[in-house]
C-alpha cells in the first residue's frame, strides 16, 4: 500500500452527518482503506508534453497562463499563483478569479491608473478557460494589493480576495525585508472582486486589518467567515457581519462588525494543540472594537500583525495555529489548521505556531458548535494542508505544504484519506507548492495552480465516479 493511503484511524475525529466515518475510525482503532483512484504515475502535459504532476491512470491534464507570459489584454501575468475560485461562463467555458500572492514593493501589475497601491505587485487575475485548459480571454482584475493568498467565491457573483499582510508606510519591513516606506496604502484587507467587471480596488476595512487568509459565506445568516495565517504567532477564527445582507444588496458593505471565536467556559483555549478523538466545543462570539488600527510611531511589523488578534484574545478568543483555506459546505465552514495537533513520534516540529502537522476544524453554524473533522498522525498521512475546497461528492481536497512532496490530498465523508496528485518538483523552486484547487461548473474539470515564482495553472479531467472525489 502506498504510505499515505491510509488513515491513521487512531487519532481522527469526526463531526456529524458528513465525516462521521472519521469519528467511527477513531472509535474503532483501525486504519480504513484508501477510497482514491489508484497509484500515482508520470503524465504528459497536454499543453507541451511535459511533465508535470503525477496522476492516477486515466487522468489527463493542461497547464496554461504561466507566469510571464502574457495575459490576452497583452500585459505580464505575475508569478506566485494561489488561491482562486471557479464561476460559470457563457457557452460552457469557465471564469477562474485566480490570485497572486506577490509581496514587496515591486510595482503594480496591469495597469498602475487602476492599482489600490502603484507600489505593490500583488492582485487577482480574472480568465475564461475551457474544461481542458485552453485560455479563451485573460486579464488583471484588481491590483495593487500584497500577498494576496486565498479567499473565498460569494454566491452572488464574486471572488473575494485575502491579503496576508499588514504591510504598509505606518508599519516596520516584514521578513522579506521589502522597504515599507515605498507603499502609498495600508495593507491587509479583504477585496471584493467581480466576475464580470473590475474591482474597485476598495477594501473593507470593518472586516479586520490582519493576515487574511479565506473567507467563506453563510448564506443563511450573511456572515463572512475569516482565517488568519499569523505565521509566527496565535491566530484566531473570525467572522465579519456586515451590515446588509450580501444576498439582497448584491456585495460586501464596509462599516460592519468583526468578531472572533471564542470557546464558552474555556477563555484563551489553545485549540493548537493535539486534540482528543471526538473533540468538540460550544462557541461564542466576542467583538472587535478597533478592526482596522492606526498605528503611529512605526511599530514592528511582529507588533502590528498581532494588533486585531490581541483585543479578542484580551477576550478570551481562542487559539489556533496558522489558519488557512476555508469553504463552506451545507451550512458548515470547514477550515484548515496548518499546523495544528500534536507532534508525532519521529517528526520535527516545523518551524512557527504550532508543532503538529495539520487539522481540519467544522464549525456548524446552526449549532454554534466547533468540531474536529481529523488530525494528523504525523507527516508520512497529512503534511500541512493549506488551502481546501470541496468535490462534488462532499469530499474535501486538500493542497498539501509539506516538505516531502507535494500532494493533492482526498478527505472523504467516511474519514479516508488518499492521495490524487503530486507536483513534479520545479526545478530552481523547492518550495513550489499547490495552491487553489476548484471544481469547475459541473464537477468535471478540477483547477488548480502551483504557487511558484514559476507559477502556472493546471485543468485536470478524468474519471472522477472511479473515486472519492
Amino acid at each position: 500500500m502506498d504510505r499515505r493511503r491510509f488513515l491513521a484511524g487512531a487519532v481522527a475525529a469526526g463531526v456529524a452527518g458528513p465525516f462521521t466515518g472519521a469519528a467511527s475510525a477513531a472509535v474503532n482503532g483501525g486504519p480504513r482503506p484508501g477510497a482514491g483512484y489508484g497509484p500515482l504515475k508520470p503524465v504528459q502535459d497536454h499543453r507541451d508534453g511535459q511533465v508535470r504532476l503525477h496522476l492516477p491512470d486515466g487522468f489527463g491534464y493542461r497547464s496554461f497562463n504561466p507566469a510571464g507570459e502574457a495575459f490576452t489584454d497583452g500585459s505580464p501575468t505575475p508569478g506566485r499563483h494561489d488561491g482562486m475560485a471557479a464561476f460559470r461562463g457563457p457557452g460552457g467555458t469557465t471564469i477562474l478569479v485566480r490570485n497572486h500572492e506577490v509581496n514587496g514593493p515591486v510595482g503594480a501589475f496591469g495597469d498602475p491608473s487602476t492599482a489600490y497601491d502603484p507600489a505593490a505587485g500583488g492582485g487577482t487575475a480574472t480568465l475564461q478557460v475551457t474544461k481542458d485548459g485552453r485560455v479563451l480571454r485573460s486579464g488583471p482584475s484588481l491590483n495593487g494589493t500584497q500577498m494576496n493568498c486565498s479567499g473565498g467565491p460569494m454566491p452572488w457573483g464574486s471572488w473575494v480576495t485575502c491579503e496576508e499582510t499588514v504591510n504598509g508606510p505606518d508599519v516596520g519591513n516584514d521578513f522579506s525585508g521589502g522597504d515599507n516606506t515605498k507603499l502609498r496604502e495600508k495593507h491587509g484587507y479583504i477585496f471584493e472582486v467581480p466576475i464580470d467587471a473590475a474591482a474597485s480596488a476598495r477594501p473593507i476595512r470593518s472586516a479586520g486589518r490582519f493576515a487574511h487568509e479565506s473567507a467563506a459565506f453563510d448564506p443563511l445568516s450573511g456572515a463572512i467567515y475569516l482565517t488568519e495565517d499569523n505565521f509566527a504567532f496565535a491566530s484566531g477564527f473570525y467572522r465579519y457581519l456586515p451590515p446588509s445582507n450580501p444576498l439582497r444588496s448584491g456585495r460586501i458593505d464596509d462599516g460592519g462588525r468583526l468578531q472572533m471565536l471564542a470557546v464558552r467556559g474555556a477563555p484563551n483555549k489553545d485549540l493548537s494543540a493535539g486534540q482528543p478523538a471526538g473533540a468538540s466545543y460550544d462557541v461564542t462570539w466576542v467583538d472587535i472594537d478597533d478592526p482596522d488600527p492606526a498605528f503611529t510611531g512605526t511599530p514592528s511589523n511582529e507588533v502590528a500583525i498581532q494588533a486585531v488578534g490581541k483585543q479578542g484574545r484580551d477576550q478570551g478568543a481562542a487559539l489556533f495555529s496558522r489558519l488557512e483555506g476555508a469553504v463552506h459546505h451545507h451550512g458548515v465552514i470547514y477550515f484548515v489548521s496548518t499546523q495544528g495537533g500534536a507532534t508525532a513520534t519521529g517528526d520535527t516540529p516545523p518551524a512557527g505556531f504550532g508543532k503538529g502537522r495539520g487539522q481540519v476544524w467544522a464549525y456548524e453554524t446552526w449549532s454554534k458548535r466547533l468540531r474536529l473533522v481529523y488530525e494528523s498522525p504525523g507527516s508520512m498521512v497529512l503534511d500541512l494542508p493549506d488551502n481546501i475546497t470541496t468535490s462534488p461528492k462532499g469530499a474535501l481536497v486538500l493542497c498539501e505544504d509539506g516538505g516531502d512532496g507535494n500532494y493533492l490530498r482526498g478527505l472523504t465523508r467516511r474519514g479516508e484519506i488518499f492521495d490524487f496528485a503530486r507536483l513534479e518538483p520545479v526545478a530552481g523552486d523547492s518550495g513550489a507548492e499547490f495552491a487553489g484547487s476548484t471544481f469547475g461548473p459541473g464537477g468535471r474539470t478540477l483547477y488548480v495552480n502551483i504557487q511558484s515564482g514559476k507559477g502556472l495553472s493546471f485543468a485536470i479531467w478524468g474519471p472522477w465516479h472511479r473515486g472519492g472525489f
